[in-house]
């Protein structure tokens, strides 16, 4: 292998080129578009086994950071046309998928995130260098960090990417919360005339239907929809231009708001804007708390609707077997006929992640010090991996699940007319006392509480159909 002639050049030899960082030689596999930097991160972090590849969203967003911060140099007279030019180009190709298997360090690393920063370098600056002619490696033309990185640090690409990254799995998640939405409410509708009992503390309450109570599962998740675009806009303010702790030193006059111009237009986010105080945003990473809180609320909520429709599926025969939910495999390697409600199962554990990851981000959003959080890495691990396995449970959960339930009907206007909870509708024409004492009496013989009124000529029959009318006993509305 031989060596290279100056600081940031490269030899090669055989399947290896060597390159030089400020520790010294490097070999780096000769067809590799990263370099030293890239090449040791992988030696001193084999940690998760997640690259920066497995994010696709992480590396456009560092390819439109870089993008933008080419065309501003360039504008601005501190980087040569020609090789703006060529970083553009390389950065355009891998905002269109390329080369993102050489983003090749762990997602947790030390630094801050640096070593991702220093492997989008490599990986733009040796894609630019063959885009006009030259070999990989050869710095001495076109340099990782006094080119591609000029105006830089990792200090706010690295926090300014992962929010960009971080947008576009939101926009994932949502698509995949709308789409739930619209499956419960579309059940809301057909079981709109199915009658059953509501339970509170799992014990029969009033009656209720089908359709209200699927409508309660489309109406929670419309909630978590606005709380999360609420959190996405946060993630739109940004220090990029503040380079390592905010006083943008190294970045030219007027840098900032053109890099910021060209971001908003390479990305398609109008919304996007600098921080007022970049100092301050440099060292603050409490948008990442919030959005993980709200990750936890859409967790939670997830969960126990995931949790109700195992109880309302339990069974068959021995449970409360109200719905059905469709089944997607057996259920028993011992248990012949047995069917699992496998699919909620899944997502509750999702869920479980989700809330674990939201104590990790809180751990590393109170650990930063001074004027940077040194923690960030682990933060966007924990909340790319919330949203994108939220977005894939929520989706399996739609399309494998609630759109196939179908209700028990007959079950449930069983169970309606033997529960004690229909007294309830009866206690404004009864008196709580004479109410209390048929439902009691009812429990204790088994005999519907209906009969017992008719028996005892309590109410006439034209009063007993206006109380426990449909739209009387579900707050509706009559026809």
């Amino acid at each position: 292998m031989s060596t290279s002639t100056g600081p940031g050049s490269a030899g090669t030899s055989g399947a290896h080129r060597t390159e030089h960082d400020m520790l010294g030689g490097v070999a780096v596999p000769a067809a590799a578009y990263y370099g030293a930097h890239a090449a040791r991160a992988v030696v001193n972090f084999p940690l998760t086994g997640e690259t920066v590849a497995t994010r696709p969203h992480l590396i456009v967003a560092l390819a439109a950071v870089k993008h933008a911060a080419a065309l501003a140099n360039a504008e601005l007279g501190a980087l040569d046309g020609p090789l703006a030019s060529a970083i553009a180009d390389a950065c355009t190709e891998i905002r269109d998928g390329a080369l993102h298997e050489q983003f090749v360090v762990d997602l947790i690393q030390g630094g801050a995130g640096t070593s991702t920063n220093m492997n989008a370098n490599e990986v733009i600056a040796n894609r630019a260098l063959e885009l006009i002619g030259r070999g990989r490696g050869e710095y001495s033309v076109l340099h990782p960090l006094d080119h591609v990185n000029l105006g830089q640090s990792t200090n706010d690409v690295y926090p300014t990417a992962v929010k960009l990254a971080l947008d576009a799995h939101i926009a994932h998640l949502l698509h995949a919360l709308t789409g739930l939405r619209a499956a419960f409410a579309d059940k809301a509708a057909e079981f709109a005339d199915v009658l059953k009992t509501g339970r509170t503390q799992l014990q029969d309450a009033v009656p209720m239907t089908l359709g209200q109570e699927f409508g309660a599962f489309a109406a929670t998740l419309a909630e978590d929809e606005q709380r999360l675009a609420e959190a996405r806009r946060l993630l739109h303010e940004l220090n990029l231009g503040g380079t390592a702790i905010g006083t943008g030193l190294n970045a030219r006059p007027g840098y900032r708001e053109r890099a910021m111009e060209h971001l908003r237009r390479l990305t398609g986010i109008p919304t996007l804007v600098s921080s007022p105080d970049l100092i301050e945003a440099t060292q603050d990473v409490g948008v990442f708390v919030q959005l993980s809180g709200v990750l936890k609320r859409v967790a939670v909520k997830l969960s126990k609707i995931c949790n109700d429709l195992r109880l309302l599926s339990s069974g068959p025969q021995a449970g409360l077997g109200e719905i059905n939910l469709p089944p997607r495999q057996a259920g028993s390697s011992i248990m012949p006929g047995k069917v699992n409600p496998v699919i909620p199962e899944a997502v509750n554990q999702i869920a479980f992640e989700v809330i674990g990851h939201d104590m990790t981000v809180t751990l590393a959003a109170e650990g930063g010090q001074l004027q940077l959080n040194a923690f960030e890495p682990v933060i966007y691990r924990s909340l790319g991996a919330g949203l994108d396995h939220l977005a894939a449970g929520i989706a399996v959960l739609t399309e494998h699940c609630v759109r196939g339930i179908t209700a028990n009907r007959q079950r449930l206007a069983r169970t309606v007319a033997a529960s004690t909870g229909l007294v309830t509708a009866l206690g404004p024409a009864l008196g709580y006392e004479t109410a209390c004492a048929l439902a009691l009496e009812a429990h204790h013989t088994g005999r519907p509480a209906l009969d017992l009124v008719r028996e005892r000529a309590l109410l006439t029959e034209a009063e007993l159909r206006v109380l426990t009318s449909p739209a009387s006993l579900t707050g509706r509305a009559a026809p």
